[in-house]
């Protein structure tokens, strides 16, 4: 039940936030199966649909039925959507490499937990590599990782946004601690509703049987598909660059780690350190360029999350050859990181 707090701002759940923005995005149809930690929201928008007859909700039989039926529904002109977590990414990944294949534009909430296979319910960023690359394909795909609920709420907006405009298959990468946070959200953002129409009818799917007779075929249809993707790239990438300017160590981190980082780096700054965070805020396309500008002053790089090294990897991977200054690693699998982890960490490597 949402509370309203003051002029524009509610007290809310992370997954009642995530409602709430599919809802003002124009979300028409959900299909999902419930699974920790964001059956949440499939029973607040079934919640939701059982008072408004213009809104559609399907419980599947599981995950790979709910991203086929969002593919159906918007194929069929609804503005459809989902949410997993885990094993049920797993399970999605099979209509998700689909919906990349035929440049449909659908939305998925992901809430990480912990791995490998069931493993922890409730936190982690190990679904990182899989949300990204996840199927057989190029990863040609668009990833928002928030690291409040603000951002939740804001990111989930623009994931149909993106999604609609674009036609790339759009995830909003977060946790069951944002999800299942108590907070208050600022409803304050229009959203662009992008229409959604019957792409089967209207001859705009160039490939309905989803599948190539020769491989020159489809080698000509991805060129087509990485221009786009590279143009949108620069229209969609974000980050957040804090206290970075004369900063000698540069902490990156994504998601609520971010959040983390950003406490620490204020109680740092206080004690003299000149510490700054790098924080993407789109994980896929990732925001490279600034990722080498924000290195050229540094001295040493911290890399925080809560996995083993999956957005450790991205990072290692746009830096390399740009430049030499040592990698500081602060992985965590599955497990929370706290801004006093950051601060030990960072005082460690600077004496």
């Amino acid at each position: 039940m949402a509370v309203k707090v003051k002029a524009k701002k509610y007290l809310l759940t992370g997954n009642e936030i995530i409602v709430q923005a599919a809802l003002d995005a124009g979300a028409e149809m959900f299909c999902g199966y419930p699974i920790t930690p964001t059956t949440e929201i499939l029973t607040g928008w079934a919640e939701k649909a059982a008072k408004d007859k213009n809104l559609l909700f399907l419980q599947t039989e599981d995950e790979t039925s709910a991203g086929f039926t969002v593919i159906g529904g918007v194929l069929a002109g609804k503005k459809a959507w989902t949410a997993t977590a885990g094993p049920g990414n797993i399970l999605m990944q099979d209509p998700m490499s689909m919906a990349e294949a035929m440049r449909l534009p659908t939305v998925c909430y992901i809430g990480q937990r912990g791995g490998p296979s069931t493993g922890t319910v409730i936190y982690s960023q190990q679904e990182v590599t899989l949300t990204r690359f996840g199927g057989n394909g190029e990863g040609m795909r668009i990833v928002y990782s928030p690291s409040t609920l603000q951002e939740l709420y804001d990111l989930t907006i623009k994931a149909f946004e993106a999604a609609w405009k674009y036609r790339f298959p759009t995830f909003v990468l977060g946790d069951g601690y944002l999800g299942k946070t108590l907070g208050d959200v600022d409803f304050h953002k229009k959203p662009k509703n992008y229409a959604s129409y019957p792409f089967v009818q209207n001859g705009e799917i160039n490939n309905l049987r989803n599948t190539f007779s020769i491989e020159e075929e489809l080698y000509d249809n991805l060129k087509d598909h990485f221009k786009d993707f590279t143009e949108m790239s620069k229209d969609v990438s974000e980050c957040e660059e804090f206290m970075l300017k004369d900063a000698q160590t540069v902490v990156f981190a994504h998601g609520v780690v971010g959040s983390a980082t950003k406490m620490a780096v204020r109680e740092l700054r206080e004690e003299g350190y000149r510490v700054g965070l790098f924080r993407p805020i789109t994980l896929s396309p990732f925001p490279s360029k600034e990722t080498i500008r924000a290195v050229k002053r540094a001295k040493r790089i911290v890399i925080a999350e809560s996995s083993y090294g999956q957005f450790g990897r991205i990072v290692r991977e746009v830096l390399y050859g740009v430049t030499d200054i040592p990698v500081h690693r602060l992985y965590r699998p599955a497990v929370g990181i706290m801004p006093e982890d950051i601060v030990e960490k960072v005082k460690n490597i600077s004496k």
